[in-house]
């Protein structure tokens, strides 16, 4: 069974006690391990417990196939349902999960956690899918709802609340992976203090970590300014840190739609100084500069042309199965082109 959208989250509030195997899967590994650890709590409380949760890997079934269907029908000494971990799962396990799956052992819990399994080239995906016992998640960076909740999750669990600009500079600062992400904001809130009564945009960029988005920034700006050498650059060391390539689209469209905002207030009369001031956050030194360079590039149709591709390509490295680095890189590669034809107009 497949499950996405609004299942996702139904499903993890309240699990089907039908489903004996959860496959979690996707790029986004902080997300994995976060559902992971969450539907495993909904069987055993305490994830430590050597008597009711079971650790598996890839090196061990190898040695041993029989060892999932003998740990999922093992009987725990002090009673109990158990849970049965396999981590990090491949395309190497599809037969064996299919033919646990086909007859299953025990009342154990079963959750797999893997990587970012290939569309329906995925043996595994597959195998998931197509059996009535068991469920399969993907776990894709979060997208601006799902980091909103996030953000007003663990802010206010703290009793704080976030002003408008310091969430909009959250929104582009995490994202890329929920385990940082979360981490992030646990930073954030230790640094707020607990008689603080919101979190303030300055409060975000004392105490969130920019590293990654250091990395960010070359892409958006080589991209967006026609620099195709420093793109390549800034893409090969992004995506070899292990940075997520649909978290590197979202940071490049989330600054097309900055500029196709400044676009507007410039074109309607405004000048360009007090338009950038009027964005969400508003653009500041030093960041103005490069701001102020690429903006010419683009007129408002041009701009429209970049999110449709941006949008598209998004899409098609999330349903066609094709490499999704290929994807980000061709997508930004012509979005570099569309820019330097810009400046020549």
């Amino acid at each position: 069974m497949k499950l996405t959208g609004a299942q996702i989250e139904r499903f993890l509030a309240r699990p089907d006690p039908a489903i004996r195997l959860i496959l979690l899967f996707g790029p986004d590994q902080g997300l994995v391990r976060e559902r992971a650890d969450r539907l495993a709590t909904r069987v055993v409380e305490d994830l430590n417990d050597p008597f009711r949760v079971a650790e598996l890997s890839p090196q061990l079934l190898d040695e041993d196939p029989a060892r999932l269907a003998d740990e999922a029908a093992a009987i725990s000494m002090l009673g109990g349902r158990r849970v049965v971990r396999l981590r990090p799962a491949s395309d190497r396990q599809a037969k064996l999960i299919a033919g646990f799956l086909g007859a299953p052992a025990g009342d154990a819990l079963v959750v797999v956690e893997a990587g970012d399994l290939p569309g329906q080239r995925s043996e595994l995906r597959r195998a998931v899918e197509a059996a009535d016992n068991a469920a399969a998640i993907a776990c894709y960076p979060d997208d601006a709802a799902s980091l909103d909740r996030l953000i007003d999750q663990v802010l206010g669990a703290a009793g704080l609340a976030v002003d408008p600009d310091a969430r909009s500079w959250l929104a582009d600062h995490l994202g890329a992976d929920r385990a940082v992400s979360r981490g992030e904001l646990d930073k954030l809130v230790l640094y707020a203090g607990a008689g603080a009564a919101a979190v303030t945009l300055d409060d975000c960029r004392a105490a969130v970590g920019d590293a990654a988005q250091s990395s960010l920034d070359d892409i958006v700006e080589a991209s967006l300014g026609g620099d195709l050498p420093r793109l390549e650059r800034a893409l090969l060391r992004s995506l070899g840190q292990g940075e997520s390539p649909i978290a590197v689209l979202r940071a490049v469209i989330r600054q097309v739609l900055q500029l196709q905002l400044a676009r507007y207030l410039v074109d309607g009369g405004a000048p360009v100084e007090r338009a950038l001031l009027q964005l969400k956050p508003p653009i500041r030194f030093p960041r103005d500069r490069w701001f102020k360079s690429a903006l010419p590039r683009w007129t408002a149709p041009r701009l429209a042309d970049a999110v449709d591709l941006l949008a598209e390509a998004e899409l098609d490295a999330k349903t066609t199965g094709n490499p999704v680095e290929t994807l980000t890189a061709r997508a930004l590669m012509r979005l570099a082109g569309a820019a330097r034809a810009g400046a020549r107009r």
